[in-house]
């Protein structure tokens, strides 16, 4: 019994031993893989996710930007901040397309001295569309990279640090992000299409400012809730003010007016715009903006005209010479025809219109609007004769005109009023305004408008009025049709139309 015993206590002894030395074998495993996946990530201090950026420190670090990256930088250690557009991992490396605003360049995550195996898996892994910040040198490449807006060189990443972390799944495919409706257009920005449209449209707003502002016109501001309609007609939008009703501004038309009684002589604004008409149309928005000119002139109307088409060829001179890469970047997705233009620009009478669209076989009367189909025929016929997409349409029949365009002295069926157009579709509407109060109260009462409303607005001409005229381009046609697109939606940021109130 005793000896059996003795045996029993030392079994366990044993078993304890050797469960002891097992643990310890296990620990020393252990503790050689850590220490080994400590030496092999070397670079676990050039990667990662920074912290939120709350201002917490201030860098000495410029960022370089992608645009200006070339060969001149070649072997030069930069920092650049950027998003992830494309990665693709093969084996021990990671290339990634990193994007700001239209341009992109490639870089390559290798393993190698300044980058681990996990760094490697780590690029490769980050969501697309994040931003991350990249410690890189630039390389000269021996190829051209075609599918890269900057071909001449890449960069070899050295550190990458995730700013913001996209979530992996992107709502539409960049591709496919520039559309006229659909959901997803909260990142329709991202792309390279739509950030070149912008920056070219923001080029529109400055050239026509720095123009207008060499002329001698004012920029002026006006109010956009208003006690009446602004062009007496139906389609406005009215809102509530206080205990009454206002509308939202279809023009700053009486306005510029007003400013011209005031001896301004030449103004000018650029402001939304608001139309409450159901049109689902490719170039109608319930919201736009318009840029509005108004000016004083000595003895004949055209010399309006003339200082408007001046503006605009400005304008296109302006868009030819210095957005080459937005216009280039836009044709690669929606290829179109360069916009052409004449100095002098062409001026037809509406009359010389019509006689052109019948002879093509259109079948209208002599003071019948033109529909936009016709408008569109018109284009092409103009462009076939005259090579231009740019022109303008004088002497529109006073009917189809607003009450304070003034009639034309020689034929009082037609007025002393114009439209311009571009690739055959109308970009600005414009006339000689009534600047004699009597004449302009007859005009409110034929298109039978509240005289009360527009008191202020006709009494304004009371105490003398120079002869004047102007008119108002709406921004995103001008944008649309010079760059040839087909939708009015892409060149509105967040479009207003019938059926979208949001975002």
């Amino acid at each position: 019994m005793i000896l059996n015993s003795r045996f029993v206590a030392g079994e366990q002894q044993a078993q304890s031993k050797k469960a002891l030395k097992k643990q310890q074998k296990e620990a020393e495993k252990a503790a050689r893989k850590a220490e080994k996946q400590a030496m092999a990530d070397f670079a676990k201090e050039r990667y990662g996710v920074s912290a939120m950026v709350q201002s917490q420190q201030k860098l000495d670090r410029v960022l370089v930007r992608v645009q200006d990256l070339s060969p001149e930088k070649a072997d030069q250690l930069i920092w650049l901040r950027a998003r992830i557009h494309t990665s693709r991992a093969k084996g021990k490396q990671c290339f990634l397309v990193l994007r700001q605003q239209q341009f992109n360049v490639q870089a390559l995550v290798a393993v190698g001295d300044r980058a681990s195996k996990q760094m490697v898996k780590f690029a490769a892994n980050i969501t697309k569309e994040s931003i991350v910040d990249v410690e890189a040198v630039v390389r000269k490449v021996e190829q051209k990279i075609e599918s890269c807006s900057q071909q001449d060189v890449e960069l070899h990443i050295e550190r990458i640090f995730v700013i913001s972390q996209a979530e992996a799944r992107l709502p539409l495919q960049l591709e496919d992000a520039v559309r006229p409706d659909g959901e997803g257009e909260e990142i329709s920005f991202h792309t390279t299409t739509s950030q070149a449209i912008f920056r070219l449209q923001s080029g529109v707003c400055q050239l026509f400012r720095d123009t207008l502002t060499k002329k001698g016109f004012v920029e002026i501001q006006t109010p956009k809730i208003i006690s009446a309609a602004s062009e007496g007609g139906a389609n406005v939008f009215t809102v509530s003010y206080f205990k009454t009703s206002a509308y939202l501004a279809q023009s700053p038309q009486l306005y510029k007016q007003m400013c011209i009684c005031a001896d301004f002589d030449k103004v000018f604004c650029v402001g939304p715009v608001f139309r409450a008409e159901d049109s689902n149309t490719h170039r109608h928005l319930t919201e736009f903006v318009g840029l509005d000119i108004e000016m004083t002139f000595n003895y004949h109307y055209h010399e309006v005209i003339e200082s408007i088409t001046d503006t605009m060829v400005q304008i296109f001179k302006g868009l030819r010479d210095n957005f080459q890469t937005e216009i280039q970047t836009v044709s690669k997705q929606f290829p179109s025809e360069p916009f052409k233009f004449l100095e002098p620009t062409l001026r037809l009478e509406y009359t010389e219109g019509v006689a052109m669209l019948r002879e093509a076989g259109v079948e209208m009367g002599d003071e019948d609007d033109l529909s936009t189909p016709n408008e569109k025929l018109l284009g092409r016929l103009v462009k076939e004769k005259y090579d231009t997409d740019f022109y303008v349409l004088d002497k529109y029949p006073l009917a189809v005109r607003p009450f304070y365009t003034m009639p034309d002295p020689n034929n009082p069926k037609y007025s002393n009023s114009y439209d311009m157009f571009m690739r055959g579709e109308e970009i600005l509407s414009g006339a000689q305004r009534v600047h004699d109060p009597e004449l302009l109260t007859q005009r409110a009462v034929h298109h039978q408008i509240d005289l009360e409303k527009i008191k202020s607005y006709i009494d304004s001409f009371r105490f003398g009025a120079p002869p004047h005229g102007g008119g108002g381009i709406g921004l995103e046609r001008v944008c649309m049709l010079y760059l040839g697109l087909h939708n009015v939606r892409q060149t509105s940021m967040f479009p207003r139309d019938p059926k979208r109130l949001t975002p």
